[in-house]
């Protein structure tokens, strides 16, 4: 899908956690298709892909430095992109703990940095920096199949389930509050990924799923309201 039309100037998307993996992948992703991107990287000194992809993209590639655990540096963002338009605003954040403790033996101090990463950050980027966002542009985050209360059949992994269903709740909240805007609203599932989060084991690569999330992304501009997809755009149960 092509970012724009004939007088058009090449659509913006920020995507927050685009140092490595998916986030970085999908930078790549919307580059490729004519977008300008600005992603957002944790470390202010080390080097990441994402600065080897701004250096061959001929200024289309913004580098901003951004912990989304650190709510004090919102504010700052939000003044170095006022001159800019966003069309996309996606977030990418994820953490885990160890899969096989059960909630009731998890440590305080797992479960705060699970949810506080996975469904509280997330918010506090959205709500800074939703203004930025065109009137019928996208505002995305990270989601899991894994936040479906429905689908939830075996157990396990029961914080990061559990963090990734309060993200559903939040985002659906925040919708909500704005149902009469223009704006899309993407929960996106990606399914099991080769990452550092997903493991070595996860059956699916970056490469091929990378592409298919950023269409179902580009589908869903134009169409108001939240949608909770896989990769494919289909829908996933609450």
């Amino acid at each position: 899908m092509s970012s724009t039309g004939t007088g058009q100037h090449p659509r913006t998307a920020l995507i927050v956690g685009a140092s490595r993996g998916l986030g970085h992948a999908m930078t790549a992703e919307f580059l490729g298709r004519g977008w300008n991107v600005v992603g957002t990287v944790r470390d202010t000194t080390a080097r990441t892909p994402l600065h080897d992809l701004a250096d061959q993209a001929d200024g289309r590639v913004t580098i901003e430095h951004l912990d989304i655990n650190d709510p004090l540096r919102l504010s700052s963002l939000h003044e170095r992109l006022a001159h800019r338009r966003l069309d996309v605003l996606f977030v990418n954040a994820g953490t885990t703990n160890n899969e096989r403790t059960p909630i009731g033996a998890v440590a305080t101090a797992d479960f705060i940095d699970v949810m506080v990463t996975n469904a509280l950050s997330p918010m506090r980027v959205i709500e800074a920096l939703e203004d930025l966002v065109s009137p019928a542009g996208l505002i995305g985050a990270m989601s899991s199949g894994q936040g479906s209360i429905t689908n939830n059949t075996t157990g396990g992994r029961e914080v990061y389930r559990g963090s990734k269903a309060a993200l559903n709740m939040f985002l659906r909240s925040f919708a909500a509050r704005q149902n009469e805007t223009q704006r899309s609203f993407v929960l996106m599932a990606p399914g099991w990924i080769r990452t550092a989060l997903g493991g070595p084991d996860a059956p699916f690569t970056i490469e091929e799923t990378v592409p298919l999330l950023v269409d179902v992304l580009l589908s869903r501009l134009g169409t108001p309201g939240l949608a909770y997809l896989d990769r494919f755009g289909q829908t996933v149960p609450w």
